[in-house]
């Protein structure tokens, strides 16, 4: 008799332990799943169970207690982010004043009679303040793309949108002594995209490749939406060419240059869902562009 007893409250006990295990592995998949739910949408309800479990609900406690402190520090990020914006924003625009200030004063300076010091003088002065001003207008538009303003989407045929950028290049690339080869597909390629995003895109990269250029521009786009941009660029690496989407990053070290081109065609591109990224393959820079179908 005693050992069927026995027997009794062991499956008795087995059966009330099997219950608990799988009443708490209710309660952890509650919990990762609003744990996951919490991370990805902005929402100030907090972390709830079913379970009466003491240790389950200081868990639960516990990690609402860090969400509490996650918002918190979410909000302050988005608000210091949104003012340090709104700071370039207006730093850039005040900027243009002065700026347009001081070009008047070198008009009226190099009328005047001149020394070749003076000159040569004033030669860096124009330099310096023009490069200020590539400076600032590139700034001003950075802090406009980084605002996160609603984009402007529609049916777009890229093939034509390339074609229209590489046109306006024209002059700028026959003045640099380049004979393009470009390769476009006839099939037509169409993605639902902000057209003036997607010319800024395509005219900071044709114009950086212009700039470097080594002499030759090479220009693809295939039936699947993938562009390339590629062309010589001696005295670079693999190292270097990782850098170029950096804000403010430039290989040049004259101060022509802003380093603010093709972090802007970045931030456009992952804005509209695509993929940019640069590779330096036998003294070439290659730039390739994709946004798949949606």
């Amino acid at each position: 008799m005693f050992p069927w007893i026995l027997c009794g409250i062991l499956l008795i006990s087995v059966l009330v332990l099997t219950a608990k295990i799988v009443l708490l592995k209710r309660s952890m998949d509650e919990i990762c799943s609003e744990f996951k739910e919490h991370l990805l949408i902005d929402t100030n309800t907090l972390v709830s169970i079913s379970s009466n479990d003491t240790h389950v609900k200081k868990l639960a406690t516990e990690i609402n207690a860090q969400l509490r402190l996650l918002r918190k520090q979410r909000r302050q990020y988005l608000n210091g982010d949104r003012e340090l914006k709104e700071a370039v924003t207006n730093i850039s625009h005040d900027l243009r004043t002065p700026l347009t200030a001081i070009f008047g004063y070198l008009d009226l300076l190099e009328r005047e009679e001149q020394s070749d010091t003076v000159k040569n003088y004033l030669g860096q002065i124009r330099g310096r303040t023009k490069a200020m001003k590539q400076l600032t207008e590139e700034l001003f538009r950075y802090s406009i793309v980084a605002s996160a303003k609603p984009l402007n989407y529609e049916k777009l045929c890229i093939n034509s949108v390339l074609e229209e950028s590489l046109a306006e290049f024209y002059g700028a690339i026959v003045q640099h002594g380049i004979t393009p080869e470009i390769e476009i597909t006839e099939t037509r390629v169409e993605r639902v995209l902000d057209k003036t995003a997607l010319k800024r895109i395509f005219g900071n990269i044709i114009g950086n490749a212009v700039k470097y250029s080594g002499g030759d521009l090479f220009v693809t786009l295939a039936a699947d939406g993938t562009a390339s941009f590629s062309n010589t660029a001696e005295g670079l690496d693999s190292v270097t060419v990782g850098k170029l989407f950096d804000r403010f990053y430039t290989v040049e070290t004259a101060g022509n240059s802003t380093g603010l081109g093709l972090s802007i065609a970045k931030l456009l591109a992952e804005q509209m869902g695509g993929s940019i990224k640069a590779e330096y393959i036998e003294n070439r820079v290659i730039i390739t562009l994709g946004f798949s179908e949606k």
